[in-house]
């Protein structure tokens, strides 16, 4: 029995619906001591304040330290403290009211790291995907066929995502970042990759 054996891809747009915003509380002192605790009482700020926003157990540290810090002709001056934070948002608005607070009331021992945008929900994007990424395989394989004097029969077998890569049955999600200001969620591409394996009959 003859086959062909090809690989389609497909891709569909959705956008973003939730946010990680990274942040820390970040303080100078003197002593070690005194740099912690001025560090210690901007993130107690920072999550008191963050937690109106969202559940506490979407906050969640990142990181602490302390280190000494030198001016431009490297002499020390003191010591940096810093506790960072990633808050998962619900949705933008709330990632964006996070931001505009944090920096009012924590002022300059605020750190904003980033803010990542994130695809909870694909709204049939996925689904989408996968029948664009089949079509592009049902055409290679029919002009295939074609080319070899034959017509595509019943469909061997279909395996999602890249056989050279492994099994891949979960589409790809491509981030985007925050355009800076208001958050923007532009669009993600969900991307799917199907493998068809055809029975080839005669003309």
């Amino acid at each position: 029995m003859r086959t062909v054996t090809v690989t389609g891809t497909g891709s569909s747009t959705v956008a973003p619906d939730s946010a990680v915003v990274r942040v820390a509380a970040v303080a100078r002192g003197a002593g070690v001591a005194e740099a912690y605790d001025a560090m210690s009482a901007a993130a107690s700020a920072l999550v008191e304040l963050a937690g109106r926003h969202t559940e506490r157990r979407r906050i969640a540290s990142t990181g602490v330290s302390v280190w000494p810090w030198h001016d431009r002709d490297g002499r020390r001056q003191g010591y940096e403290a810093r506790h960072g934070y990633a808050i998962g948002c619900a949705d933008l608005a709330v990632a964006g009211a996070v931001l505009g607070e944090l920096a009012r009331e924590v002022g300059d021992a605020l750190a904003v790291d980033s803010v990542g945008l994130e695809v909870t929900e694909d709204h049939g994007a996925g689904a989408k995907a996968r029948e664009a990424a089949f079509e592009d395989a049902l055409r290679r394989a029919t002009a295939l066929a074609e080319m070899a004097g034959a017509r595509l029969g019943a469909v061997d077998s279909i395996v999602e995502g890249d056989p050279s890569s492994g099994p891949g049955p979960m589409p790809k999600m491509a981030m985007m970042r925050d355009s800076g200001g208001g958050i923007e969620p532009g669009e993600s591409t969900v991307t799917s990759v199907v493998t068809v394996v055809w029975e080839l009959d005669p003309l």
